[in-house]
């Protein structure tokens, strides 16, 4: 991973990933700066890499379970296997709504406690805490087989304010 020169705002950090299992290695890293309570939103076009960094934050929480895609499902819980807190881990793809279609999914109540990871959350899950991460993923799109992606993570708020995001640049 490499970061550019000049980010285009001193707060957010931009990387550039070039295979499925850099992204993973960079989720495995970003675990690191989670804590219980800490909402993270996940932007991108399919195929992005949503789902492949989830996987390595799972494997960097120590979760249980295999972290897939919850499209269908709509929320995953994943136990912590270590005194960690459990990953929630959300696809908000196939809701239209916003907080309020987000309140059955219990949220509010999950955050305290876990990490949560909310996919296709815009605009959807932001009232949930004034601190989160939003991560947005872009790929070339079309019929390409090129692997690069480039990360933007953008922290919110005092306690994201306060994370060296760099240290995901090294």
């Amino acid at each position: 991973m490499e970061a550019p020169a000049a980010p285009h705002d001193a707060a957010d950090l931009r990387l550039t990933v070039t295979s499925a299992e850099q992204m993973r290695e960079l989720g495995r890293e970003l675990a690191t700066l989670l804590r219980a309570g800490d909402l993270v939103m996940l932007s991108g076009e399919l195929g992005a890499g949503k789902t492949t960094l989830t996987r390595g934050l799972g494997e960097g929480l120590g979760v249980r379970g295999a972290v897939t895609s919850p499209t269908f499902v709509i929320a995953r819980v994943h136990p912590s296997l270590t005194d960690g807190p459990p990953l929630v881990h959300v696809d908000a793809y196939r809701l239209s709504g916003g907080l309020d279609e987000m309140e059955d999914l219990d949220l509010d109540v999950s955050l305290p406690d876990s990490v949560v990871v909310v996919e296709w959350g815009e605009g959807k899950v932001e009232e949930l805490t004034e601190d989160r991460l939003h991560i947005t993923l872009h790929r070339a799109v079309g019929d390409t087989t090129d692997e690069v992606r480039h990360v933007t993570l953008t922290p919110v708020g005092e306690r994201w304010g306060a994370v060296d995001l760099g240290v995901l640049a090294a």
